[in-house]
């Protein structure tokens, strides 16, 4: 198991709205930060595409190796881009979810974060591939919830867009749309579009994460639940998620659990 499950620490369910907390010790952290999430902030994919295409050229007027390195990214992540990966590896390893087209690939400079859902993409269930949005925030902040759930930009918020406001997720799927008419999850996409569409548009799954590094806490989630479940109509789903990882990490990734970006360090 690339990413381990976590230890569960608490669970809630109201309607159709459930919420999660759970733990990783120092060592699945430390495993699922240089395994899958160093991965994912590397686009280890997305590079063995570009690589695959930059050595494909006719040319001898340069150095392939040194033209690849000049499409590498450097230097250290955000926190923020830390929590997100590894929210992102945990919904795909334990909600069979996948996001095809990281938010890192339309960035114009290395660090800015691109309005929008953090995650777009797909849940595979028994009925094959319906919509997955998800928005994840990352917090030490030693109060239950956080401020980050709230303000213009807090997960409350966002969480109520990506529920109620059709054109929010309009938006979504127009940014898919572009991108899967030429991929390989096209028949992917054609599922989760027909299944949007012949239900009214409420068969999609959202996913709200917190990424603390404090001691867990039921009141983190609870109050969203409980509001969240009032009116959430089926086949919608909603699972808020809140990881824990072991305490003071995010913000000192380098000292407490480094995180090795550059090719070379692979083995």
């Amino acid at each position: 198991m690339a990413l381990a499950a976590g230890n569960t620490v608490y669970s809630l369910v109201c309607s159709r709205v459930t919420g999660c907390g759970l733990s990783l010790n120092n060592g699945e952290l430390e495993l699922a930060i240089n395994g899958p999430v160093a991965a994912l902030l590397r686009d280890d994919e997305g590079y063995a595409d570009i690589a695959e295409l930059i050595t494909s050229i006719d040319e001898t007027g340069f150095d392939r190796q040194e033209a690849l390195r000049t499409l590498e990214r450097t230097g250290e992540p955000e926190p923020w881009r830390i929590g997100e990966a590894l929210a992102e590896c945990y919904l795909v390893e334990h909600r069979d979810c996948f996001f095809p087209w990281p938010d890192g690939r339309d960035e114009r400079k290395w660090g800015s974060s691109l309005p929008g859902a953090d995650l777009v993409g797909f849940q595979v269930d028994n009925n094959g591939c319906r919509f997955a949005f998800g928005e994840v925030k990352t917090s030490g902040e030693e109060e239950y919830p956080p401020g980050i759930m709230y303000g213009r930009s807090g997960l409350k918020g966002q969480i109520e867009d990506l529920k109620n406001d059709i054109e929010v997720k309009s938006a979504l799927i127009r940014y898919l749309t572009h991108r899967a008419v030429n991929s390989s999850w096209k028949s992917e996409f054609q599922q989760a579009f027909t299944r949007y569409m012949t239900s009214d548009k409420f068969d999609f799954s959202i996913f709200g994460v917190l990424v603390r590094d404090v001691t867990a806490h039921i009141d983190d989630l609870r109050t969203r639940v409980d509001k969240l479940g009032v009116d959430c109509s089926t086949p919608l789903t909603i699972e808020l998620l809140a990881i824990y990882l072991p305490q003071k990490v995010i913000g000192s990734w380098e000292e407490k659990c480094p995180i090795c970006l550059a090719r070379e360090c692979e083995t």
